[in-house]
């Protein structure tokens, strides 16, 4: 697995937990989509984030599990989670938060 490849599957898989949490718990998030998504948009938009990040780590073609990250490419992915979690924290921690594409 290359560093590339890990690094953006922890990404994915880090910003799929928050989009996720808040839409099974009923509440609303932003997502790319809209600055204030309904809980379904976030349960949806969490889970394509697991989705892409369980593609990129690939499946193993002797078992068909999916690939974990080892030695370097473990510590790569962590860096991955890290660096999206701290984004996502600096983010929403401003009440006004938006993306450069919002409108409201």
């Amino acid at each position: 697995m290359s560093f590339l490849q890990a690094f953006f599957a922890g990404m994915f898989l880090a910003n799929g937990v928050p989009h996720f949490v808040k839409g099974v718990m009923g509440q609303t998030h932003m997502t790319p989509f809209k600055r204030v998504s309904d809980a379904y948009t976030n349960v949806v938009w969490g889970f394509v984030n697991f989705v892409f990040g369980v593609l990129i780590l690939g499946f193993s073609s002797d078992t068909g599990r999916v690939n974990q990250p080892t030695g370097m490419s473990f510590w790569v992915f962590a860096l991955g989670i890290f660096v999206m979690s701290m984004m996502a924290a600096w983010l929403f921690s401003n009440p006004k938060a938006r993306l450069p594409w919002h409108k409201d």
